[in-house]
């Protein structure tokens, strides 16, 4: 109280000291200043700090990512009647897809493991369900037919709990250590990972065709690395201080904000943002823990839900996992005539550095125009695929379904394959954070299973033209719900985003500490 008071007089005694306040500066005015005038969280050891930990982190992906891309390059090998091991049309529809059945299981255990034990005991959790899954794979050399389908389809549910896991824990992590001002970045990182994890898959897949246990091998060996590395991960201090560790809370901000953990010296505008931080939790939440069903019936909490259940229905239907899933496969409908596995490798490595550029999109035009952009360009492509089977003068045109494949990526990956999983980090208030997200996803991926399972006999029953103009079709109505009802998140802090969904946000701000402080004092009688 003393430190506070401290401050206090500095502010009566100068009138020109300026408390910093985070929603007050432009990333213009940052880039004018020093780094010694920058905010503690931009700084560049801070930046560097939280950078390295959001990559340590999203590492953690990409091994269940693989698992998404690895149907796609096994399914020859596995469905070729001259191997001694092969599936038949319906069991490869089962191997391909039973992963999305366990994804819902791994988005309600990351909605306890989240909330309960923690941001980082949920990563480990990934890691080691990758390893389980991976080393199922890998070690199946059973002669019996039936033992080994059972060993592949119990590995690949245990790689989609995986995926469950790892869709929402590092979106959150991030969006909860990273500064405002480049969170819309850092979140993506969940979803570049994503994409290069199936970029691996299908490039090793590219290398390797003749033996799929070596691709799950080389899958397992690397879990056990980044195991490793999540050591080095710290817990987020937003979730340390809602578990009331404070000092525990205080210490991770410090890493954070590039400052030393002992015998640092007294930061007036460290102080200042962790008592912001603890102040704004505790009036956005309330001095109780609400139940499960008083929570969920919130506004701050069913709102936001109900819309990203929505946005990824749009995603879903729109095709984006079974393009991912059957990519090869895919090509081969559309008529390409290059190598497929060298055609589906070069969808996921263009995905790569699009996934990369979005954030610098996102934190420029916002949520809402990519969005809706990302739409438009998936339902021209597809439609354009449609087209070139209905007319198949159009489909003399050289090179075009590769073009429309590649571009359907890049338009994809500028909104509806990204923009999801980025914002499930943003739009829930803290308490509900885990278990929100954990719904959310189980929900998406309940729509996964049933998309990635019914594409064969969707094909067989409609026509591969006839379900590219669905796909088409939905990507086009995903613009019209985008417009809607999806939020616009760009530069507001999550404590804001929460305010909104409320019907409370021209009312109510984050509180300065100072603000705060004499507050207290006038209800003291000072």
């Amino acid at each position: 109280m003393a430190k506070i008071n401290h401050e206090l007089e500095t502010e009566k005694l100068n009138p020109n000291h300026k408390v910093y306040n985070p929603l007050s500066i432009s990333i213009e005015e940052i880039q004018q200043q020093s780094s010694e005038q920058k905010p503690l969280g931009l700084r560049g050891n801070a930046v560097f700090r939280q950078f390295l930990m959001v990559f340590i982190a999203n590492l953690c992906i990409l091994a269940p990512a693989a698992g998404l891309g690895y149907p796609s390059v096994t399914l020859i090998q596995l469905t070729d009647p001259k191997e001694p091991f092969y599936l038949n049309p319906s069991e490869a529809s089962w191997f391909a897809s039973i992963n999305a059945i366990a994804c819902p299981v791994g988005g309600i255990l990351n909605a306890y493991l989240l909330d309960k034990l923690g941001r980082k005991p949920t990563l480990f959790v990934i890691n080691i369900t990758s390893i389980l899954s991976w080393g199922l794979m890998g070690s199946s050399y059973y002669t019996n037919w039936h033992l080994k389908f059972a060993q592949m389809i119990v590995a690949r549910f245990i790689i989609g709990i995986a995926s469950g896991l790892s869709s929402s824990a590092v979106s959150v992590y991030s969006a909860e250590i990273c500064h405002p001002n480049f969170r819309g970045r850092l979140t993506l990182g969940s979803s570049a990972a994503t994409a290069t994890g199936i970029f691996a898959m299908f490039t090793l897949g590219h290398f390797i065709r003749g033996d799929w246990r070596l691709l799950a091998q080389i899958a397992c060996g690397y879990s056990v690395f980044t195991l490793i590395l999540t050591f080095l991960i710290p817990e987020s201090p937003t979730w340390l201080i809602v578990k009331d560790r404070l000092e525990e809370s205080r210490k991770s901000l410090r890493f954070f904000r590039g400052l030393r953990s002992k015998n640092a010296p007294y930061s007036t505008e460290f102080e200042h943002e962790f008592s912001v931080l603890q102040k704004s939790l505790a009036l956005a939440d309330g001095e109780h823990t609400p139940h499960f069903w008083e929570a969920i019936r919130a506004p701050e909490v069913y709102k936001p839900l109900l819309i990203m259940i929505g946005f990824f229905a749009c995603q879903q239907f729109s095709g984006i996992f079974v393009v991912v899933v059957y990519a090869v496969q895919i090509s081969i409908e559309a008529g390409v005539t290059i190598d497929p596995i060298l055609c589906a490798m070069l969808v996921a490595f263009i995905r790569v550095p699009t996934t990369f550029a979005v954030g610098l999109v996102l934190d420029r035009w916002g949520r809402r125009p990519p969005a809706m952009f990302s739409g438009l360009g998936m339902g021209i492509c597809m439609f354009i695929l449609a087209a070139s089977v209905w007319f198949p003068i159009i489909g003399t045109v050289p090179h075009l379904p590769v073009i429309c494949i590649c571009m359907y990526i890049v338009t994809s990956t500028l909104g509806l394959m990204t923009l999801p999983f980025s914002m499930i980090g943003e739009v829930f208030p803290q308490r509900m954070r885990g278990t929100a997200a954990g719904i959310t996803i189980s929900c998406n991926y309940t729509l996964s299973f049933l998309c990635v399972k019914l594409f064969p006999n969707m094909v067989s029953s409609m026509g591969k033209a006839n379900v590219f103009a669905f796909y088409g079709t939905a990507a086009f109505l995903a613009i019209v719900y985008i417009y809607m009802f999806l939020p616009e998140t760009k530069g507001k802090t999550l404590f804001e985003i929460s305010e909104e969904f409320k019907g409370s946000s021209s009312k109510k701000k984050i509180p300065l500490m100072v603000d705060i402080e004499m507050k207290e004092e006038k209800q003291r009688g000072y």
